[in-house]
Formats: structure tokens, C-alpha cells, sequence
């Protein structure tokens, strides 16, 4: 769980963005009937700029929806939109399932819908490596060759990989591959195609992305590894959110077509599915075997 030494240590960094910051914390907003909401997205694109522009048209159209004004804040990392969460600095936010996880965990922040990808609510952490990289048997044949995870609170960069590595595979990946953390997912995906790492984590949502957009080449690098299926991103709440308003939201999520989803998401998501907790579990109990949350008492 994270201290409060930690979330002090992410603040001060500048984990969350300075608007997010300058707001401070507070009872939840719902609670105090106000009627500006203030929204909140992660890491997803390369840039806090790109993933602002790519996700603001569905938080106006929530937003509109709902009656009210809002703001929208983009977190650096993903365990910055955790504190944000925590916090009382947000009122409703776009969370990856390792963020919610987290979040959930430390401050009960509830779960209300899950992302559909290609109609689906689903996707998959990947480990990409050089193109030349000959490997018969993963992770055999990678032994000591350079290794870069994402931030530690990305599920499909850090915890999805470590879990395997450790559970699945029995081994240590910081001593298994010369082993570095922290990226986004897309450093990871360029360190890969430059030749600066000879392996990445990254989850084949932002790599399709980023060979659409053209900021990886097709043949930049290559698939070695692929997970079982993990449940998109969450649209999350915090605790205490009136339950009324949580089936309004998710009403109003649950409603947007794929026609819709063409002018309000980014590319290839197609709308949500409404969710609880309980879809989140298999990320759960993963984040218990590695030891970074606490079974529920």
C-alpha cells in the first residue's frame, strides 16, 4: 500500500498535473451538489497533450449529458491518478485496472464502467523486442538481455509481466534481464524500435496506436509474449459517490453506439459495458501475489 511519505514524494514530483494539484483536496464534489465535475484521464498517449485532445470529446459529451460543467486533468503517471483519486481531487476519472486497483484498494473508489476496444472489453499486455531478436522460448531465451518495464502503476507495463515473471514463470526480473522501470508506454515502444533496449513491456492497444499514427513502423519490433485477457480501462468513482448517480453515468456511457464512439473516442474504442469491482478481480489478486496490496479483511 502507499505511504504517505510516498504520495508526498509523487505530489512533489509533479506525478499529477499542476491543475489537479491546485484544486487540493476535499470531500467529493457530488457530495457538496455542486455542478462543475472535475474529470480525470491517465497516461494513456505519448503526451499529457495528445491524450487531453484525444479523450475531452467524451467527457463533454458526459458532461452535457449530465447538465453539468466540468474540467478536464491529465495525470503524468498512472499511480499520480491514484493520490489524485484518493485525494478528493477528482470526481470521476478514466483509470487503466492496475491504477483503479490501487486506488480501490487504499481509498474503496468504485469501478462503474469498462471501455469496449473493437466491441470488446478487452486487451492484452504484450513484451515486444528487436526485430532481429531470435527467440524460441520465452522468457528462456532472453536471459540477460536488456529489459525496460513501464511505470510500477500500469497493469499491462509492470504488474501483468511481474506477475508472471515471478508466479508463472519463477523468475526475478530484475535479475533474470538487465532490468530498468518507470517508462511510458510509449518510451518503451521507441527505446525498442531505436535498438536502445532489446525488449519492452506494452499492451497491444497503444501499439496498434502508435503504428497507426505512424510513430513506430510495423516492422519496428516484434511480439514475444502475450498475456491472457486482462479487462480494459475503468471509468471510476470515488467512495461514497450516490449510487443514483453512478447508474446515470453509466447510463450514459453504456448508450454511446460505435457510431457515437467514432466522434467521441479515440480510434478503435467502440463504447463501455457498465462494471463493478468484481470485474476487476483477476487484477486484484494479482496485485496481492506480487505484494503490493493487501488482501481485503
Amino acid at each position: 500500500m502507499m505511504t504517505t511519505s510516498k504520495r508526498r514524494q509523487i505530489l512533489g514530483a509533479g506525478a499529477v498535473a499542476a491543475g489537479v494539484l491546485a484544486l487540493g483536496a476535499g470531500a467529493p464534489l457530488l457530495a457538496q451538489t455542486r455542478r462543475k465535475l472535475r474529470f480525470g484521464v491517465g497516461p494513456l498517449l505519448p503526451s499529457a497533450e495528445d491524450t487531453k485532445k484525444a479523450y475531452m470529446p467524451l467527457f463533454a459529451h458526459l458532461a452535457k449529458e449530465l447538465n453539468v460543467d466540468f474540467d478536464l486533468f491529465v495525470t503524468n503517471d498512472w499511480a499520480g491518478m491514484a493520490v489524485a483519486m484518493g485525494s478528493g481531487q477528482l470526481d470521476l476519472a478514466w483509470m487503466g485496472p492496475w491504477g483503479y486497483i490501487i486506488a480501490n484498494n487504499s481509498t474503496g473508489c468504485t469501478a462503474l464502467a469498462t471501455v469496449k476496444y473493437d466491441e470488446k472489453p478487452i486487451y492484452h499486455a504484450i513484451i515486444i523486442g528487436k526485430p532481429g531478436l531470435t527467440v524460441s522460448k520465452f522468457p528462456d531465451d532472453t536471459r540477460g538481455l536488456t529489459m525496460s518495464f513501464a511505470d510500477v502503476g500500469s497493469t499491462s507495463g509492470w504488474l501483468i509481466p511481474t506477475w508472471y515473471a515471478k508466479t508463472l514463470w519463477k523468475i526475478d526480473p530484475k535479475t533474470f534481464w538487465k532490468y530498468s522501470e518507470g517508462a511510458s508506454h510509449g518510451a518503451n515502444e521507441m527505446v525498442v524500435q531505436a535498438g536502445q533496449s532489446d525488449m519492452a513491456t506494452d499492451f497491444d492497444r497503444n501499439r496498434n496506436a502508435m503504428i497507426e499514427s505512424g510513430r513506430v513502423k510495423p516492422d519496428g519490433n516484434k511480439i514475444l509474449w502475450t498475456s491472457a485477457p486482462l479487462p480494459n480501462d475503468a471509468i471510476v468513482v470515488p467512495k461514497d459517490t450516490p449510487v443514483a448517480f453512478i447508474a446515470q453515468v453509466q447510463k450514459v456511457l453504456t448508450s454511446i453506439t460505435a457510431l457515437q464512439a467514432k466522434t467521441l473516442l479515440p480510434n478503435h474504442y467502440t463504447g463501455f459495458v457498465a462494471a463493478t469491482h468484481a470485474s476487476y478481480e483477476s487484477i486484484e489478486k494479482a496485485g496481492i501475489a506480487v505484494g503490493k496490496i493487501r488482501p481485503r479483511a
